[in-house]
């Protein structure tokens, strides 16, 4: 069982990105026909996850290569999976994205609406980090979903629902610390965490 259990886990490990565009071609057509009238607010909410899968399938599949050019651009490390694997990069990203983004998108329709806009914030804010790695390291994979779809698509998230007076200022201040504070995470594992492993 344990065997099993393992080779399930490596196979994960090494195609979980795989599904992202799929999902994300799906969920945007069951959106459009059964969200976008009926509840615009929680569309909204639902299509950062969306854009996300969009974002980790540049980053994953195509062109892909985001691990190897964090590794060696980023990380400064001479493997191109190391310290960054393919393991790392499945217990980052399926948590916050294929967990938390869809968890949070359903508690924002039956519970509380302001329970999903902290994904629009941390959409935002790690596009940044992507836009922020072009000056320094040109292209990187991510980049252009960041720039066309996470920054725009997330910023009009937040705007309409300030604008709209759908959530009051302290739940939208709760939202972004909360994106901050996930990035942030992400962040102090890659260069605290990974970072000495190169040296």
């Amino acid at each position: 069982m344990a065997n099993n259990n393992t080779f399930i886990m490596k196979w994960l490990y090494k195609n979980w990105y795989k599904s992202t565009i799929f999902i994300a071609i799906y969920l945007i057509i069951i959106l459009l026909l059964f969200l976008l009238k009926s509840d615009y607010a929680l569309f909204l909410i639902w299509i950062q996850f969306a854009v996300y899968l969009l974002h980790q399938f540049e980053e994953y599949i195509l062109p892909g290569g985001f691990v190897k050019f964090f590794n060696n651009k980023v990380l400064q490390s001479k493997k191109d999976k190391f310290p960054l694997d393919d393991r790392a990069s499945f217990w980052i990203n399926i948590p916050i994205i294929f967990i938390g983004f869809p968890l949070s998108a359903i508690l924002a329709g039956y519970v509380d609406i302001s329970l999903g806009i902290w994904t629009a914030y941390f959409s935002i804010i790690n596009a940044i980090s992507h836009v922020g790695m072009f000056f320094k390291h040109r292209y990187n994979p991510g980049f252009f979903v960041s720039l066309f779809l996470n920054i725009p698509v997330g910023v009009y998230t937040i705007y309409y629902f300030h604008a709209q007076n759908i959530i009051s200022r302290n739940e939208q201040l709760i939202g972004l610390v909360i994106g901050v504070l996930i990035q942030a995470a992400v962040m102090v594992y890659g260069f605290k965490v990974l970072k000495p492993k190169v040296k």
